[in-house]
């Protein structure tokens, strides 16, 4: 059975947001892929008071400037299209006043028949939690439970009742509601972070680093899942963060999803056969100089990837 194929929209600065997003999207669609995806990047200091990541010295790329606001994307995203899974990989949730994002998420959602993925996480940038102001950075995970406790019961039954840190409904009506149940998608990068996923989400969002250490965590993932009771699926979609060179790379030293189209597709079959995955996007969007480029390049991955059987 073919895996399930998802891309990037544009936000990057080469693109016009209200003309490229809808054209993108429609164009995606078209050639077949199942999803499409968004990022937040709430601001971009200047000059850096803190390394991205965290990591000291390491500099933010110029991608990360002027990236407009998730929501706002996939919703020209949604009155662009009719079928494809509308994904956020990922928002930063604690940067968001919890009830009014369980409410636009919930207002997308049925606007476009049932069609988001939430990917949710913590972010990592002192300044973007300074300029929110909605918690500290030091609360960030205790804050993301919050959020999810809050969107499960905005999305569910009214009246709704809620009593939490941040958010408080004592006794309300509260529409519209989803579509269908909005799968939560979280990543993982601790034992606590998979503890989290397995506990309170619907599904895991890993970056392809390599099909052996996909696998692994994978597996590791299952364990946990085994080890906790959880008897409910747990859904993935794997993030693809590709480096496209016409010309390939030769090194030695070549990173997964980094040269050729051949190359790249050859990487997918590693990681799809190894881990037994079956649903990927690709972020590629910084590869392209504009639309038009990224329409072509989604189009000769995507011919490639069926061709190749995958």
């Amino acid at each position: 059975m073919a895996i399930r194929l998802g891309m990037s929209l544009p936000q990057a600065r080469q693109y016009d947001i209200g003309r490229d997003v809808p054209d993108v999207a429609r164009t995606a669609e078209r050639i077949g892929y199942e999803s499409l995806w968004v990022y937040e990047r709430a601001l971009f200091p200047e000059p850096a008071t803190q390394g991205l990541y965290g990591i000291e010295g390491l500099a933010w790329p110029d991608l990360y400037r002027g990236v407009p606001d998730p929501l706002v994307t996939l919703t020209l995203a949604a009155a662009a299209t009719e079928r494809a899974g509308l994904g956020t990989s990922i928002l930063v949730a604690p940067l968001h006043n919890p009830f009014q994002l369980a409410k636009s998420l919930a207002t997308l959602d049925a606007a476009s028949g049932g069609r988001v993925l939430a990917g949710l996480g913590t972010g990592w940038s002192l300044d973007e939690y300074a300029a929110a102001g909605v918690a500290p950075f030091e609360e960030r995970g205790r804050v993301l439970d919050e959020i999810i406790d809050v969107c499960r019961a905005v999305w569910g039954p009214d009246p709704v009742t809620y009593e939490g840190r941040i958010t408080r409904i004592a006794s309300a009506v509260v529409g519209p509601k989803p579509a269908r149940p909005i799968p939560v998608l979280l990543p993982t990068n601790s034992r606590k972070a998979m503890t989290r996923l397995v506990d309170r989400a619907d599904g895991w969002m890993p970056i392809a680093m390599g099909a052996d250490q996909l696998t692994a965590q994978w597996r590791q993932l299952q364990d946990l899942a085994a080890e906790r009771g959880r008897s409910a699926p747990i859904e993935t979609w794997v993030r693809i963060n590709a480096s496209h060179d016409p010309k390939g790379y030769d090194g030695a030293d070549r990173s997964p999803f980094q040269g050729s189209t051949a190359q790249i597709v050859d990487d997918l079959a590693a990681h799809a056969e190894s881990s037994g995955l079956d649903a990927f996007f690709f972020e590629f969007q910084g590869a392209a100089r504009d639309a038009e480029e990224l329409k072509d390049l989604a189009a000769e991955i995507h011919e490639a990837v069926r061709a190749a059987g995958i």
